[in-house]
């Protein structure tokens, strides 16, 4: 089996029927679902009970967490590839999963593009580059609803249950790390419900990140980083001084006062990379 797509759900039961409206819908067939509730009591027990000849496993019981939670999927699951759908997040289109899979996945990590949304409003579109850096997943993260793991990388070592926000992001970078291989799909896969924990803890979420980075990655490479960000910094705004000149330049109708411009943008340019 190429895939096992796991929903960790606790009293969100509005998202969670979001969740199985889309998985239902797909039109690829060739994978087990399995679903973690921690005991609600919001009417998601009985929404599963309905739903349950959709599932390999569920089970509706207290647990410890986000992490907890999904360690207990990744305990059930029998496929070569792990994605995590949680409930309020959806499957942008019926087709999805059918047009990624029409070819076979390769890497220890396939990840495609993702979609965040505010209630019903689209906030970003989310496009991943091909090659991954060191310092793209630094910065930002692969949307766990939109990535395809290779099971056997998680059911060695599981999500670290010491954080509550941000052990997703924290495994991407032990694997990148590791050098283990990322393949980028330049498909929308899952489309994330901003209203979960970490979009509503900011406070936490920037704590627990700190706390990931400070064991991670030397001094050496946050250095590193800080000085490419104030080189970018600066791009930037020399990029945007140079449209402004550039726009002067365009205004003028004098040939001799253009010639004059022109040199002086040229005496800068020479000065920037000479």
């Amino acid at each position: 089996m190429k895939l096992s797509l796991i929903t960790i759900n606790f009293n969100n039961k509005d998202g969670l029927k979001k969740t199985i409206d889309s998985v239902v819908a797909q039109t690829f067939k060739d994978f087990e679902w399995i679903v973690i509730d921690g005991g609600s009591t919001d009417g998601s027990r009985e929404l599963l009970e309905q739903y349950a000849d959709h599932f390999a496993y569920w089970v509706s019981e207290p647990d410890h967490g986000i992490y907890n939670a999904m360690n207990k999927g990744i305990d059930h699951a029998h496929g070569e590839y792990l994605q995590f759908l949680n409930s309020g997040d959806w499957l942008n289109a019926p087709t999805t999963l059918q047009e990624l899979f029409a070819t076979p996945l390769d890497g220890d990590i396939v990840y495609g593009d993702q979609d965040y949304y505010e209630g019903n409003r689209l906030v970003e579109s989310r496009k991943h580059p091909d090659a991954l850096s060191l310092k793209y997943l630094y910065e930002w993260s692969l949307g766990h609803s939109s990535s395809f793991i290779k099971r056997e990388l998680l059911a060695e070592t599981h999500y670290n249950e010491n954080y509550r926000i941000v052990s997703d992001w924290e495994f991407f970078l032990k694997k990148a790390l590791d050098n283990k291989t990322f393949v980028h799909r330049p498909i929308t896969v899952g489309c994330f419900d901003m209203s979960g924990i970490s979009m509503a803890n900011q406070e936490l979420l920037h704590k627990e990140r700190d706390s990931v980075v400070e064991s991670l990655l030397p001094q050496c490479v946050r250095n590193d980083f800080e000085v490419i960000d104030r080189l970018e910094s600066r791009l930037q705004a020399y990029d945007v001084q140079m449209d402004k000149q550039l726009q002067e330049v365009c205004q003028y109708r004098s040939k001799k006062k253009l010639n004059r411009k022109l040199l002086n943008l040229y005496l800068r340019i020479v000065k920037l990379i000479g």
